[in-house]
């Protein structure tokens, strides 16, 4: 791809990620994107290949926001790295990120082909990797309860907002 069109798929696919960020990737129809980006569906068409391949560079721009915040400098210990995670999960700047996250999981569970093959395993490996990092002597049955502490007090925030009962919870199940 010439250095020019590959300038114009980055600036292109900023602005879908912030469209999606705010308006979701399921449902994501061309058109309405494309005009919301100041682009059109062919140009869209020609610069990812396809409507999946667009998704597919969107959920990796995703996964690389997330990443980025997980892989920052985390105290070390599996409980005390997941209190760090979970108050960057619990800061409400992040929510349109990890609403987006958690549509994205929730499509790729059972999809065995196309854009949304593989990202929740992908995210759950991201998120143990990021666990074990922090704490190399954790088991991995400890850093996956750890994940599953923090993923379903994700999933009870962004449905009820009650950030200050779930840290309660999230204190109960990680002790610091």
């Amino acid at each position: 791809m010439p250095l020019v069109a590959q300038g114009r798929r980055s600036e292109l696919l900023e602005k879908a990620y912030a469209y999606v960020r705010a308006s979701g990737i399921s449902e994501m129809s061309l058109r309405p994107l494309a005009a919301a980006i100041g682009s059109s569906p062919r140009v869209l068409l020609f610069l990812f290949e396809s409507k999946d391949g667009l998704i597919r560079a969107l959920l990796a721009r995703a996964r690389e926001d997330e990443l980025s915040a997980l892989r920052g400098t985390l105290p070390q210990g599996a409980g005390a790295a997941g209190w760090a995670v979970w108050e960057w999960l619990a800061d409400p700047g992040n929510a349109s990120l990890l609403r987006l996250w958690v549509e994205a999981y929730a499509r790729s569970l059972g999809a065995t082909d196309g854009p949304w093959a593989g990202f929740a395993a992908e995210t759950v490996a991201d998120w143990l990797d990021v666990l074990a990092r922090a704490d190399p002597e954790s088991t991995p049955a400890h850093r996956t309860a750890v994940l599953a502490v923090l993923r379903g007090a994700l999933l009870d925030v962004l449905a009820t907002g009650d950030v200050e009962r779930v840290t309660a919870g999230v204190r109960h199940a990680l002790p610091a």
